[in-house]
């Protein structure tokens, strides 16, 4: 689900735009003018900004220079009217990343809205595969054989591409261990995501792992992404795998094994 900023001071365009996008599964929040927009845009994260060109004390091209200023990786596409698409390619060149004429064309707005924030997510996948691996912020405390045993494990098994099974009574700590691995490994820059199998119903599990796409059964109106898919380039862990049910526990065993 994005977030999404709609600035209009036309009430009509801002209930519509507003009931759409929301009927999409983005979470809106509307603004009356440029003033009340970057008040809101200061303090909230957005993945898009939708902006009215014309409007009353700051327009939208002045809105626009604030937005850039503050994040100026953010997407904003702008709203012209009649007489305002040199304005709108004014905009264009100061960073915003497409305009929609009025009357609005809702199938058009759609789509541009679905590539704006593609792109939005693929800027901030970009800058997290930029980022130097982390420092280790899990610690194991304990220097028995033992311990020193998994340690040294630990330290051998992580930068590589194994696929590890961890056991362990409850509270030994068998997801510091897993935390670990995947703080001392190549994807440690990349999504950490823990699925615990004991909380999810047995009829659940399978579309919770491996997702399912919009129509593949009654109740699924729309995709969705499997903890598989989420964890890409990072590490999925599995935890009380041994309550899943056998059907989905040969079905995990296939995924791992291919």
């Amino acid at each position: 689900m994005s977030k999404i900023l709609v600035v209009d001071d036309e009430r009509s365009i801002r209930n519509t735009l507003k009931e759409v996008l929301e009927y999409e599964d983005h979470q809106v929040d509307v603004a009356v003018d440029g003033a009340e927009g970057l008040d809101l845009f200061t303090r909230g994260k957005y993945d898009l900004v939708l902006c009215d060109i014309k409007m009353p004390n700051m327009d939208g091209v002045e809105l626009l220079e604030k937005l850039m200023e503050v994040n100026p990786d953010v997407a904003v596409v702008m709203i012209s009217g009649h007489g305002t698409i040199e304005n709108a390619v004014e905009s264009i060149k100061k960073g915003a990343y497409d305009f929609i004429q009025k009357p609005l064309d809702l199938n058009k707005l759609l789509i541009t809205v679905k590539y704006a924030v593609d792109r939005q997510h693929l800027v901030r996948q970009t800058k997290v595969q930029k980022r130097p691996p982390r420092t280790v912020t899990y610690n194991m405390v304990g220097e028995s054989a033992p311990m020193l045993h998994v340690k040294e494990l630990i330290e051998r098994v992580a930068p590589t591409e194994a696929r590890v099974l961890i056991t362990g009574d409850n509270g030994t700590g068998k997801e510091l261990v897993a935390r670990l691995l995947h703080e001392k490994s190549q994807r440690a820059s990349g999504p950490f995501v823990e699925v615990n199998c004991a909380a999810i119903p047995s009829e659940l599990i399978e579309s919770e792992l491996f997702g399912h796409e919009k129509g593949s059964f009654t109740s699924a109106y729309k995709d969705r992404r499997g903890k598989f898919e989420q964890a890409s380039g990072g590490t999925l862990f599995l935890d009380e795998i041994g309550d899943m049910s056998l059907a989905a526990q040969a079905k995990v065993l296939r995924a791992l094994q291919e």
